[in-house]
């Protein structure tokens, strides 16, 4: 043969991988979407399951680590934006709203951690396990939102919860690495620094990507596509830094969002909309989050998983419906910010990753116990928001 052809068997690269998963997710979301009339997330989880190691094996773990990187970047552009929606000064005129975010945070994690320790699982591994259950998926809650364009108050409350629930599930299980490093008897030195070097380095890089950021909108004005181009330039290289100083994704470009809106008193920054190009990767997101999904383990681990989510459903509802008569949300729409909050997707699969990527044996045994609750969220989620925000009146009619 020619030594100018390709050479067989045919390798895959990173873009045609990303663009081969576009597309049979931007597929399948319009397909269950015009069909069904459910959000498009859905078939985008569908098609990953379909490519994955439970359906036709093409997704399978090679490809899924080469197209990890979209995964961090979508994730990146989710937690910025949820980030940059988090208003501390609401919070501050309305301590309730904070007081509702701890406490279902708290209760979500109590009654996880009990439900599992119930059924026998090691207590390290409940811990872990009950502080990503803490997490309501980002990604879900705002991609339904701007699907149907909701706003008013269970949307705008529901992304401040999030924000909050999702801080307390990083600094958590960050802070949890110390009893995981004991368990796999790591040194003293590791075992206290490691959990303090990710959450003081991944919290200064996000606020030095933030402050850059707030310098160069100052410098460029008020223009909104230079502005979307920086801010879109910082995320990845945040990315970048962070993976390569063994840092936090997660932690850094949360801390990045929240910081840049904060740091902003002058208002210099345009508004962030993921728009077209921040589509593209949650496509990716959600179909490699589905196909890192193994159906045939909710056989062996069903029993788990509905206990996981029972627990953490009701964690959740009491500590929203306990605080409604103080937090101001309307009558008979407290149900419906606890459906809004139920969503569980490629947040929790990363950060299973994440704790995978010390430890692969601990891993794979967390990853047993969380993703197939996470599987079953993950294909509820966004039908529950969907509902929610369509019966609490905030999406958007027709033609508007």
């Amino acid at each position: 043969m020619a030594s100018f052809l390709p050479q067989l068997p045919w390798s895959t690269n990173p873009l045609l991988l990303f663009g081969l998963l576009l597309l049979a997710g931007f597929a399948g979301g319009e397909l269950v979407r015009r069909l069904f009339k459910v959000p498009s997330i859905l078939g985008y989880v569908l098609v990953g399951l379909l490519l994955g190691a439970g359906g036709l094996d093409v997704l399978n773990g090679r490809l899924i680590k080469e197209a990890w990187i979209f995964v961090d970047i979508a994730l990146g552009l989710i937690l910025f934006e949820l980030g940059r929606r988090l208003d501390l000064t609401w919070l501050k005129r309305d301590p309730w709203l904070a007081a509702t975010g701890a406490l279902e945070s708290a209760l979500s994690f109590a009654l996880v951690y009990g439900a599992l320790v119930y059924f026998d699982v090691k207590p390290v591994f409940a811990a872990v396990a009950a502080a990503i259950g803490v997490a309501t998926s980002p990604a879900v809650v705002m991609v339904v939102a701007q699907e149907l364009r909701a706003e008013g108050q269970i949307t705008e409350r529901a992304l401040n919860l999030v924000a909050i629930n999702s801080v307390v599930a990083f600094v958590t299980a960050t802070m949890l690495l110390a009893w995981i490093h004991h368990e796999y008897r790591a040194g003293w030195a590791t075992i206290m620094l490691h959990p303090l070097y990710l959450l003081a380095g991944s919290f200064v890089l996000g606020f030095v990507a933030s402050a850059v950021t707030v310098a160069a909108g100052w410098l460029l004005g008020k223009t909104e596509d230079g502005h979307f181009v920086a801010a879109l330039a910082l995320i990845v290289i945040t990315v970048g830094a962070a993976r390569m100083l063994e840092l936090s994704v997660l932690i850094a470009l949360l801390a990045f969002g929240v910081l840049s809106r904060t740091l902003d008193r002058h208002h210099v920054l345009m508004p962030f909309d993921m728009g077209r190009v921040g589509q593209m990767f949650v496509v990716v997101l959600f179909v490699v989050s589905g196909a890192s999904f193994k159906p045939h383990d909710l056989v062996a681990t069903g029993t788990l998983a509905l206990a996981f989510i029972l627990a953490r459903f009701v964690g959740k509802s009491v500590g929203v419906l306990s605080l409604t008569y103080f937090s101001g949300i309307r009558r008979g729409s407290a149900g419906l910010l606890c459906l809004a909050m139920t969503p569980m997707s490629g947040l929790a699969v990363a950060m299973v990753h994440d704790a995978s990527s010390l430890y692969p044996e601990f891993g794979v045994k967390l990853a047993a116990i969380v993703l197939s609750a996470a599987l079953i969220l993950e294909l509820l989620g966004p039908v529950a928001v969907q509902f929610a925000l369509t019966r609490a009146g905030e999406v958007a009619k027709e033609g508007q």
